[in-house]
């Protein structure tokens, strides 16, 4: 990644998209302190997190993965995968560890009776919303969520960021939403990054009405429609047009 600069205020939706290998997910990694800048730092509260232990930055940063599927432990049941960040902090006996987990589901939207299954037993959705309930059970005040919805059913897709909305305003949590395309009704700013750089940050409604990055305007123009005889969108990027990017300055607003 080349100079990446983004600031992400309380109870912000930071949407961070672009295509596969602009570098998403390895700002998130670095965000997380799983990987470390070459240049520059990582603030949290006004702190480096190069100066915090992994244990610290995770009882102030939750992560979910973009794949319920694999992210679960198939052989813990939903009850010790979500209070083992609780076991792993030491935080409480097991007795309170357990009552702190069993308040988890309500808030998330599943039965209590999930507690017991594994999740073979579980639909996608359901595994999404464990996922939900273990990243919000050490309380964070910033959740990275990538792609949280892209290995789920469309049908099920609303439903869960639906969920984070109603969570955001319940727990006044700030989201960074890692994305391939741009979630409009999620977002409050959208960073979109191309190559590894940011080439355009905005509010999100101005991101859309007007945006000023000829990547940004390939992005949108690719996005699925509902359009009768639309058909289907295919975002290319021929010579020129990457020629065009290159040469356009970044817009960041400030």
């Amino acid at each position: 990644m080349d100079e990446v600069s983004i600031r992400v205020e309380r109870s912000d939706v930071l949407g961070i998209v672009g295509d596969s290998g602009s570098g998403k997910s390895t700002l998130a990694k670095i965000m997380l302190g799983l990987l470390l800048p070459t240049q520059g730092e990582v603030l949290l509260d006004g702190r480096s997190i190069s100066d915090m232990a992994g244990r610290q930055i995770a009882e102030r940063v939750g992560f979910i993965f973009q794949d319920p599927y694999s992210s679960l432990n198939p052989r813990q049941t939903v009850g010790k995968f979500v209070a083992c960040p609780l076991y792993l902090r030491g935080e409480g006996a097991s007795v309170k560890r357990q009552e702190r987990a069993r308040k988890i589901p309500d808030i998330v939207g599943l039965p209590l009776r999930f507690l017991e299954a594994y999740p073979s037993q579980m639909s996608g959705g359901q595994r999404q919303r464990v996922a939900i309930a273990r990243a919000l059970i050490s309380r964070p005040k910033l959740l990275i969520c990538d792609e949280p919805t892209s290995a789920l059913d469309v049908s099920v897709q609303p439903q869960v960021l639906n969920l984070l909305l109603e969570l955001r305003e319940e727990f006044n949590l700030t989201y960074v939403m890692i994305s391939h395309s741009v979630i409009q009704h999620m977002t409050t700013r959208v960073a979109v990054m191309y190559l590894g750089r940011i080439v355009e940050m905005n509010a999100s409604e101005r991101v859309f009405e007007d945006p000023r990055h000829p990547y940004t305007q390939l992005l949108l123009n690719s996005t699925l429609t509902v359009a009768p005889g639309a058909g289907v969108p295919v975002l290319r990027v021929d010579t020129a047009a990457r020629e065009a990017m290159h040469e356009h300055p970044s817009y960041i607003a400030q």
